[in-house]
Formats: C-alpha cells, sequence, structure tokens
C-alpha cells in the first residue's frame, strides 16, 4: 500500500530519521527508528522558535482534523449513502410501475422501444443538443411523421407518471428518465417472453431461467443514469430518419452521427418498427450490417441469448445517456433528524 507520508510534511527540529517500512505480505506496518548521530555543532542542536511554531501549528492541524474534519466527512458519506439508498429505493418502485403497466399492455412495446429511441435520436453532437430528454412528449414533435404510432406508447407511460408522482418523496419524475426507463422494461419484458417461449410456454419455468442465465446483471450502469432533466420545448425537426422508410445507409448514417455504428443498428432492429423480423431481412443486405445481424439471430437461438442480451443493453444505455448532464442528486429529499435531547426517557 503506497502513498504520501505524515512524517515527511513535519518540520525537521531534532537529529532523528525515521526509517518506516510497511510489510503489505502481512498487512501490518513495522516501524524502524534509527537514531544518526548527529554531524554538526552542539549549537546548532538548539530549538529555533520558528521550529517549535511549525510543530505546535501542525498539532493544531492535525487536532482539528482528528475532531473536526472527519466529523464532516462522516456526514457527508452518510449523506451520500442515504441519498443513494432514497435513489434506489425510488428506482425500484417505478420499474415495478411500468412492468405491471407493459405486463397488461404488451402490444405497445414496439411503440415504447422506438419511442424512447426517437427521443434520444434528436442528438447532433455538434451543437451538443437534443437527446434523451423527453422532448418527445410535446404535441408538436410527437405528430411528426417519424413519430407515427407512438402516442399510444406515450399515453402508457404519462397514465405510469401520475401514480409514479403520487408516491415521488423527492420531485416528480422527468419524461426523460420515465421514457428511457420504460424502454428498459420493455427490453425486459422481450427478454423474459423469449425464456418462457424457450421453456415451453411456461412461466414459472421462464421466470428460473432468466433469472439464472438472463441479463439482470448487466444493467448497473443503465440505471446509475438517472437524473436526466427535461427539455422545455421540442427538438428541431429532421434529425430523426422515418425507420419504415430510411435505407439501411440512412439509418447507418443517422446512428454513426450520434456515436454508434453498424453494430448498435443491428441489435437495435425491435426498435426500429413494429416487424422485428423485416427489419432485419432489410439490415442484412447491407455488408457492413448483416455479420450483427446474423450474430444477434444465432445468440436468440441460444438458452441464455448473451451476445445479444449483452450488447442490446449496452447500445440502450450509451443512446439513453445522449445529450444529458445526470443529477445525481435528482429525487433525494432530507430526512429529518430525531433531537434526542429532547426525548422523554
Amino acid at each position: 500500500m503506497g502513498g504520501v507520508s505524515f512524517l515527511s510534511t513535519v518540520p525537521s527540529f531534532t537529529n532523528l530519521q525515521q526509517n518506516l517500512t510497511l510489510s503489505s505480505s502481512h498487512r501490518s506496518a513495522v516501524i524502524r527508528c534509527c537514531k544518526i548521530k548527529p554531524q554538526v555543532s552542539g549549537e546548532s542542536l538548539a530549538f529555533h522558535r520558528r521550529d517549535v511554531l511549525k510543530l505546535a501549528g501542525t498539532a493544531v492541524g492535525m487536532e482539528l482534523i482528528g475532531n473536526g474534519f472527519t466529523n464532516h466527512v462522516g456526514d457527508a458519506k452518510a449523506a451520500d449513502l442515504n441519498q443513494r439508498r432514497q435513489r434506489s429505493e425510488f428506482q425500484s418502485k417505478i420499474k415495478l410501475t411500468l412492468s405491471t403497466a407493459i405486463k397488461g399492455k404488451p402490444e405497445l412495446v414496439p411503440s415504447i422501444l422506438t419511442l424512447a429511441l426517437n427521443d434520444a435520436m434528436t442528438y447532433d453532437k455538434a451543437t451538443k443538443s437534443g437527446g434523451a430528454n423527453g422532448s418527445i412528449r410535446f404535441s408538436s414533435e410527437l405528430s411528426r411523421p417519424e413519430n407515427a404510432g407512438l402516442s399510444d406508447g406515450l399515453g402508457l407511460i404519462e397514465e405510469a407518471k401520475k401514480e409514479i408522482d403520487s408516491f415521488s418523496k423527492g420531485g416528480p419524475i422527468s419524461y426523460a428518465d420515465l421514457i428511457q426507463l420504460a424502454a428498459q422494461s420493455a427490453v425486459k419484458s422481450t427478454f423474459l417472453a423469449s425464456a418462457i417461449r424457450k421453456c415451453g410456454g411456461n412461466e414459472e419455468k421462464g421466470n428460473l431461467l432468466y433469472t439464472a442465465y438472463g441479463s439482470s446483471g448487466q444493467w448497473s450502469l443503465f440505471d446509475r443514469q438517472f437524473g436526466r432533466g427535461d427539455a422545455t420545448e421540442p427538438d428541431p425537426e429532421g434529425r430523426v430518419p422515418q425507420w419504415g422508410k430510411a435505407t439501411v445507409q440512412e439509418m447507418k448514417d443517422k446512428f454513426i452521427a450520434i456515436g454508434l455504428g453498424p453494430r448498435q443498428l443491428a441489435v437495435m432492429s425491435a426498435f426500429l418498427g413494429p416487424d422485428q423480423a423485416a427489419t432485419e431481412e432489410l439490415l442484412a443486405s447491407d455488408p457492413q450490417v448483416a455479420p450483427w445481424v446474423q450474430k444477434y439471430q444465432r445468440s436468440r437461438e441460444t438458452v441464455s441469448q448473451t451476445d445479444y442480451e449483452v450488447d442490446l443493453i449496452t447500445a440502450l444505455t450509451k443512446l439513453s445517456g445522449l445529450g444529458q448532464q445526470i443529477n445525481y442528486e435528482a429525487y433525494t429529499y432530507p430526512v429529518e433528524r430525531i433531537n434526542l435531547s429532547k426525548l422523554k426517557l
């Protein structure tokens, strides 16, 4: 274990040199002090007032650090842990609400996926504008040709938002967060549905399969991107293709423009329209995209479909953070402290 020794910062006013040797292999510290014979005259051994003042100042500083600063550090760590707990609990409740809503209307999964994609696809690298900011909720943006058929998906999200805001202790959830979290829940529902199909339609076995071999543990980075801010106006027009009419080259160009590529285009085929098979057939006509399409088709035929699930989660995580500065204190709230001095025992 390395680091700067505090002793190296203290002014030397004696003729002792301390050699510190740390034995990391035994996880213990062995301190060897050797007295060095003075090589100077007796007069130079006298303490100087400046040295004494330096030592006194150091001692006072260490006392302050010991008594005051550590308390503040402890409070800061406690506050940080408390905020993380609050955000984690809130996010868990949001996911449960969304999961229940989507389970009740599974036919809206394609709409929710495209809604999240198109909200984020407005990102422009040159101007650092647009992105996953919830602007698609505005009627003037939702009514654009590329967003045709997405109103029902947004309707489900708006209904969920009413319920979520009713139990939130840290303020209303942003549309930007909720749209991306809804996409996460929709993706998870497709993963689970696939596991159930592989178990002959047995939900219990399908749930066990997904729990044992699924990708539920791969969402940690996505979950940390919690605290997106909402746009106050629609994003500019002309930034999102009409996926059903676009050529593969146009799709590739758009994905590349936001920092993705053919691999992410292939793995996000379910986000490009309600008929994933037809979309993949089109994508497979491109020599750059075809190998990835085939890779993920083979992966979905395996028991765990690991390659497909992990790469899809990775792509969605990057997409859902476009244009955002995450507020890691969002949805937190102060906790009232109990004044023990006022308690009657």
